[in-house]
């Protein structure tokens, strides 16, 4: 899990405050605070938004996509409960940041990009910082990702139309599944548990993403 060096002094006093945000809307988890502590956002988007990295908001990545909101990028991983020797699937590299703050948290990460170029900026800067205990694939998040399931923990980073059971059946015993589920414009963020033969399900928070496309999502 090595980080190389991913803070930028110039940077370090915004991105302290922008944990002290997290902090105060509720995320008290010292691994998931100290995980947006030592990742720096602003490598992670484009250079047109850098000097808004360390705000609170979403932040346009191209290609009609959003790095999205880091205080409910933690809310995702308090609520998944990861665990250092977790295997956790990301829905939806986009930048990449939530994968490199992921990194940091659980043993390995996968992660699944549909679009091309996103994926390889993503793949860019990752090795650019020697995080090395995530893999990356381009293609439809919604069919998930076998060769590696089962996981711990899943958390998809776009709006589904309905239950996504394909994602479902790649959990592990125990293992938990994150997405907003809804129409394309509104979404309560919802968690799946694999209660062993039972599927529990609770809602968490109203909540708004961009579409999931794929074969078990949208259409494109």
């Amino acid at each position: 899990m090595a980080t190389g060096s991913l803070s930028d002094a110039r940077f370090g006093r915004l991105r302290r405050r922008l944990v002290d945000t997290i902090s105060e809307r509720g995320i008290d988890d010292p691994a998931v605070l100290r995980a947006f502590d030592v990742v720096s956002r602003h490598l992670f988007v484009p250079e047109a938004v850098r000097h808004r990295a360390y705000e609170d908001v979403p932040l346009p990545i191209g290609f009609a996509q959003t790095a999205s909101q880091p205080s409910l990028q933690a809310l995702y991983m308090h609520v998944l409960e990861l665990q250092p020797t977790d295997r956790v699937l990301e829905v939806g590299t986009g930048s990449g940041y939530q994968t490199a703050v992921l990194a940091q948290l659980a043993q390995h990460i996968y992660s699944i990009e549909r679009i091309t170029e996103l994926s390889a900026r993503a793949r860019t800067v990752l090795d650019d910082l020697r995080i090395t205990n995530v893999a990356l694939l381009v293609g439809d998040g919604s069919v998930g990702w076998s060769r590696y399931a089962p996981f711990d923990a899943i958390l998809v980073a776009a709006a589904s139309p309905g239950r996504p059971d394909a994602l479902i059946e790649q959990l592990s015993p125990g293992g938990r599944l994150l997405v907003p589920v809804g129409d394309r414009t509104e979404q309560q963020l919802t968690l799946f548990r694999n209660g062993g033969g039972e599927v529990e399900t609770e809602e968490v928070t109203a909540c708004s993403f961009v579409p999931l496309v794929g074969r078990f999502g949208w259409p494109d």
